[in-house]
Parts: C-alpha cells; structure tokens; sequence
C-alpha cells in the first residue's frame, strides 16, 4: 500500500462522512433558527422548546434518508472491499 492509496482512501472516508452528516445538521441549524425567530417573536423563553423540536427534525429527517444512508455506506465499503486485494500487496 503506497501513501497516494493511504491519502486516498483516508479522503474518501471524510468525504463520504462530511456527506451523510450533513443533511441532519442543516435540518438542526434551519429548525434551530425558525424557533428561534418563533421564540423572539412570541418572547417564549423555552429551552427545551429549541431542543424537542430539534430532536423529532433530525429524527425524520434521519428515518427518511436511512435507505441513502445504506446505499452510500455498502457502495463504499464495496469499493474498499474490491480493492483489498490490490492494497495487501
């Protein structure tokens, strides 16, 4: 295994993690900021409003890309697997 394949396979790992986080965090950020205009403009003070409205967003929002989430997981795993063989001489 040369250090190009090392850099390589490293990159792709952080690619393919930044990649399927980033759907449930955009999901918390933009929910995080609707309530949080909601509470400035009701002056409801809750925190766990803020919290419990995070929780259930990002919850669907990961139930509804599980199936993505799969997909892009076994892809790369494969390719990794594929190549194994290659990286063990």
């Amino acid at each position: 295994m040369t250090e190009e394949t090392l850099v390589y396979f490293g990159y792709q790992t952080v690619q393919i993690i930044l990649w399927l986080s980033l759907p449930p965090i955009l999901v918390a950020t933009g929910v995080g900021l609707a309530v949080a205009l909601f509470q400035a403009l009701t002056q409801i003070q809750e925190q766990t409003l803020v919290f419990a409205v995070k929780l259930v967003g990002v919850t669907i929002t990961l139930m509804i890309l599980v199936p993505w989430i799969g997909d892009q997981l076994i892809s790369f795993l494969d390719r990794l697997l594929e190549s194994f063989p290659y990286l063990t001489r």
